[in-house]
């Protein structure tokens, strides 16, 4: 059996297992789509969102790329975060990185990816400079990693609060809360790292007028 059919066949099994427990399953998903969450994670196959909360299809929103950035030029992930903001109304936004992300292995190398990874991996890049000093402080290259992990998650969410998007539902609704989580492969769970809460002052340099 080839892995397309399999995967095929493992729907219709998951299907009528969901039916059997609960007839009305597809239809109350279909009737209304109402998370409370954003997830800005890494697309890294190890990390699915709704596994590792334990959460049901539709309880929370998913966007994924390579090392969980917020870039803002980037109309997918800003397309995603200004449906979930200004049309689903969440309340919070997570951006969840992972220790042994193989974006920030990447990027803290200086081998040529070619053109495209290259231009995706400087964003991580910029934040080893911006933290610099902290970073080449630390002697055992694995913690460094993890701590890239952690600071690139930092500025992720401090990205996130950089948008009009973000500001314009603060000033108007007090939300959403903006959450940067780190997950651990080794046992599974999930490390708090960042918070910003709503109408957290940043540089003026980044704050709109007007909204």
């Amino acid at each position: 059996m080839k892995l397309f059919e399999k995967l095929l066949r493992e729907n219709k099994s998951w299907a009528a297992s969901q039916v059997a427990k609960d007839p009305d399953y597809f239809k109350h998903l279909a009737d209304v789509q109402t998370p409370e969450v954003l997830w800005i994670g890494c697309s890294d196959s190890r990390v699915p969102a709704n596994q590792i909360t334990n959460t049901e299809p539709g309880e929370i929103f998913v966007h994924r790329n390579i090392a969980n950035l917020v870039i803002n030029n980037d109309v997918n992930l800003l397309s995603v975060l200004d449906f979930a903001v200004s049309h689903l109304k969440v309340k919070h936004v997570i951006v969840c990185g992972h220790y042994g992300c193989g974006g920030i292995k990447a990027a803290i190398t200086n081998q040529d990816y070619k053109a495209i990874l290259n231009m995706w991996l400087r964003s991580i890049k910029d934040v080893y400079r911006i933290h610099r000093a902290e970073l080449d402080s630390i002697q055992n290259f694995e913690k460094k990693e993890n701590r890239l992990v952690e600071l690139n998650v930092q500025e992720q969410v401090f990205n996130l609060a950089k948008t009009s998007i973000i500001q314009r539902a603060w000033k108007n609704e007090q939300r959403p809360h903006l959450h940067g989580w780190v997950y651990s492969l080794k046992d599974g769970l999930l490390h708090p790292v960042y918070e910003m809460k709503p109408g957290t002052h940043i540089d003026p340099l980044y704050e709109y007028d007007g909204l």
